[in-house]
């Protein structure tokens, strides 16, 4: 790819967009950070550590990624909430010249229809970035959560 200070930057103003697509309740352009054969996971940090592939969410190509945005719109049922994310600086992991692996801390507050705010998850994005058709796009997003009690009607993306 390019120097390490493009790269980090890059990969920062990615992870900043991501965070206010989703927090802004624009999901719809959520599945367009990604390329069209991709993978985006959530996870625990115990099923990491243990070299387990179970995950909350699992998706490998974009079009799961839009099929999960239209069954929220339209199909499934659940409690009006938003998201606010808290980002950690990426830490580039591997640069590469066709992709690059990077870490990236979050923390997800969870804003009830009803004002009850609650801290949602805590954990690290592990991510493989690369270009194609000239953007920056996610080839991989491992959303790791620090705990293993996560709320199972997950609706919105992390």
């Amino acid at each position: 790819m390019r120097d390490s200070a493009d790269i980090f930057f890059a990969i920062l103003r990615a992870q900043l967009d991501y965070a206010r697509c989703i927090d802004d309740d624009r999901l719809e352009e959520w599945p367009d950070f990604f390329a069209e054969e991709c993978l985006y996971r959530v996870t625990s940090a115990e099923n990491v550590r243990d070299g387990l592939e179970a995950s909350l969410i699992f998706a490998n190509s974009k079009g799961m990624l839009k099929d999960r945005v239209s069954a929220l719109r339209q199909a499934n049922v659940y409690e009006r909430q938003a998201y606010r994310h808290m980002l950690g600086a990426p830490c580039i992991l591997a640069p590469g010249v066709e992709r690059v692996r990077s870490e990236t801390n979050f923390m997800v507050a969870r804003i009830m229809r009803d004002g009850t705010t609650d801290l949602f998850a805590t954990g690290r994005y592990l991510d493989v970035y690369g270009f194609e058709h000239g953007a920056l796009k996610l080839f991989e997003r491992v959303v790791v959560c620090d705990s293993s009690r996560i709320d199972t009607l997950m609706a919105l993306p992390l």
